[in-house]
């Protein structure tokens, strides 16, 4: 809110503002502080004395200078026209008029018509502060005559560090868990974490337990999570089993329970990548650090994939624990060492890098057979992908080697080069693991010779239909006719052949 503090210090205020974001971050709050600090009577500042009588009618929602309308209940343009009718005379106590107009993109297109003209041309005293959640529905003509403050989100971090103080505040007694419980389910709106606290309270009593949270909102133990995690890592078939039967007494809805999963493995991931990165004060660092340590990078890659992927089948199960099962289970599958290595993997202590002390025995692998998948019509399979952009040239530009496993292995034309992007191969993997059914490991190999990929077989294609069409031209009687007559000469360049 630099440019706030800078434009009222300066005196330099802009006619009309908008403040943007989700729900209860602050949104109207703000406006109604820029109002104050309009009309404080000590001054326009950024500091306003919040004691003045301007400042505590505002407070109070009493100040006859302060106009705030809800949008969504004053759609039509004879209300805003009616709203509009009295800008033109100047503010009856405040030194200025301001027009607070709350969830503005629910106006309708008459209504932002009406409003635009006092926007191009607006009174010395007015002054328009617009909040909305969907900026996008606000006309162009509109938001460039604002000024534009997006407001983020709340960490779980802050919000627990609010309701923390709130809390002992008012003397409850309460468990560090249910705040962090409440915290999360907030999804980054103070709001909504204040009204979850009030019907925690309510549901609670006095003392605040993470029982009783998890009760009233009906959300997960994140240890429960994390068990099934550690249990996967350990590559431990029968505990992971177990987990599931401990949670299912609960009934969760599973697909909120991958997206928990999910949720957990991209933080282990994010912490393998940056060993020493702090996650948010809300969440069990020693728990994250705990995995981080026990799962290979790309077994978290490859978790992430299958629970995020599994999430959205999961529709297709015959039943949803059965299809959460096997979500588990394709984890397992797909995580067995390679051969020569020990199976036992076991958690490593709250640390991100795992000890020498606690690595797995591993012998001389055994050497790779090479792939033996070898008849799949890749040309077919590249048009089947439904990749789009430079995507879709990466496949071109590949010929088929082989699939063995879940490991695909193709090969990239020199002309290919320019393509081959770490993002662009993260599209083509996934496109391979929806087209195969099954998490595809890819593995692109470049090649130091012309190869025959699609890319070139449909260059050669559209040469031979171009050579056809010239010669269709050369031999068509009507051309040479113009040509033995008028003198007439055919521009090779200018021949293209028709589809």
């Amino acid at each position: 809110m630099r440019a706030l503090t800078n434009a009222l210090g300066t005196g330099r205020v802009h006619h009309a503002f908008l403040f943007t974001g989700t729900r209860g971050v602050g949104k109207t709050t703000i406006a109604r502080i820029l109002a104050k600090s309009l009309n404080c009577e000590t001054g326009m500042t950024a500091t306003p004395c919040g004691k003045c009588a301007a400042c505590r009618e505002i407070d109070e929602g009493r100040f006859v200078d302060l106009i705030e309308v809800d949008a969504a209940s004053r759609t039509k343009v004879d209300d805003t026209r009616e709203l509009l009718d009295n800008v033109q005379y100047a503010p009856t106590r405040g030194r200025y008029k301001v027009y607070l107009i709350d969830e503005v993109h629910m106006l309708s297109a008459h209504s932002f018509n009406a409003l635009l003209k006092t926007l191009e041309e607006p009174p010395p005293h007015v002054k328009f502060l617009l909040a909305t959640t969907d900026p996008q529905k606000l006309p162009v003509t509109v938001l460039s005559r604002c000024l534009q403050f997006n407001l983020k989100r709340f960490p779980p971090g802050m919000i627990y560090k609010r309701l923390t103080e709130i809390a002992q505040a008012e003397n409850l007694e309460f468990e560090p868990e249910a705040l962090r419980l409440v915290a999360r389910s907030a999804e980054g709106s103070m709001r909504d974490a204040l009204s979850l606290l009030d019907q925690v309270i309510a549901f609670g009593g006095t003392k605040l337990t993470a029982e009783d949270t998890r009760t009233m909102l009906g959300t997960l133990d994140r240890s429960q999570v994390f068990g099934i995690l550690e249990a996967v890592a350990s590559r431990d078939a029968r505990k992971v089993l177990e987990c599931v039967n401990q949670l299912d007494e609960r009934a969760p809805d599973y697909r909120d329970v991958l997206a928990e999963l999910a949720a957990v493995l991209q933080k282990v991931a994010l912490l393998q990548a940056v060993s020493d990165l702090q996650l948010d004060e809300a969440d069990d660092m020693e728990a994250y650090q705990r995995l981080a340590g026990a799962l290979t990078q790309e077994d978290t890659q490859l978790f992430y994939q299958i629970a995020v992927i599994g999430r959205r089948d999961l529709e297709l199960a015959p039943d949803t624990r059965g299809g959460f099962e096997m979500v588990l289970l394709r984890m397992l599958a797909f995580s067995i060492p390679e051969e020569g290595t020990s199976i036992a993997r076991p958690i490593a202590s709250a640390s991100v890098s795992r000890p020498a002390a606690a690595a797995t025995a591993t012998v001389a692998p055994v050497a790779r057979a090479a792939p033996v998948t070898r008849d799949t019509d890749w040309p077919r399979t590249v048009a089947s992908l439904g990749l789009q952009g430079p995507a879709s040239q990466l496949a071109a530009h590949c010929s088929w080697v082989g699939k063995e496993g879940n490991r695909v292995q193709l090969k990239l034309d020199p002309d290919g080069v320019t393509f081959q992007r770490p993002a662009l191969e993260e599209k083509l993997g996934q496109a391979l693991t929806a087209h195969f059914g099954e998490p595809i490991k890819l593995e692109i190999i470049p090649a130091t010779d012309p190869v025959d990929t699609p890319a070139r077989q449909h260059k050669a294609a559209a040469d031979d239909r171009l050579q056809n069409a010239r010669r269709s031209i050369d031999s068509d009687p009507s051309i040479r006719a113009i040509r033995d007559v008028f003198g007439g000469t055919v521009q090779p360049d200018s021949i293209r052949s028709v589809e």
